[in-house]
């Protein structure tokens, strides 16, 4: 990174990246659930599971959007030489960070299964589908201010990581054709 630049992240690959992961533990841990009668019993635990699955994916999706916009509105152009990370080393990045916290919350969603089947299951698949509703508000909002926001890697990487944790005091901004992820964080389709 020669004459001052900055190693870039997408801000929403890094929302979207623990979509995935969290939502296959939940359908996992779920799943296990389901043949486990537990103590409250299958019914009563799948209900509660679904009822939470509804709270967590909005809790998630909605929740701390002002600091998103706060960032990017105050988001300055992006140097020309930043060097923007691909997707996919942003998403291997976040899942290596997680791994063991993905492998607490899978076997928390087998073992409370014991107490109410699919419950946790259910929890971290909401949360995996809150990331994925999040990440697809800030496509929109970058399809419709046609700029996409990137963070400083070095900042993800602190403690309190994350597009809006303590370290982070600004993002970059560039056009919507740079970098191989669309607006929202998906992978960008080969042109031919």
């Amino acid at each position: 990174m020669s004459r001052g630049g900055q190693g870039l992240a997408r801000v929403a690959v890094v929302v979207r990246a623990g979509a995935a992961p969290l939502w296959w533990v939940g359908v996992f841990g779920a799943g296990i659930g389901v043949l486990v009668p537990g103590f409250t019993g299958r019914r009563i635990g799948v209900l509660a599971g679904a009822a939470l699955f509804l709270v967590v994916a909005a809790v998630v999706a909605y929740g701390r959007r002002k600091p998103y916009a706060a960032l990017a509105k105050g988001a300055a152009r992006a140097g020309r030489h930043d060097i923007l990370q691909d997707r996919a080393v942003t998403t291997r990045a976040w899942r290596r960070g997680h791994r063991w916290w993905l492998l607490l919350a899978l076997l928390a969603a087998v073992g409370s299964s014991f107490a109410a089947p699919a419950t946790l299951g259910m929890v971290c698949a909401g949360a995996g589908a809150g990331l994925r509703l999040k990440s697809a508000w800030l496509g929109r909002r970058e399809r419709s201010d046609e700029a996409l926001l990137w963070v400083r890697v070095d900042w993800l990487n602190g403690r309190g990581g994350g597009p809006v944790g303590k370290p982070v005091k600004g993002y970059r901004t560039t056009g919507t054709s740079a970098g191989d992820a669309t607006p929202g964080g998906s992978r960008r389709k080969a042109t031919v």
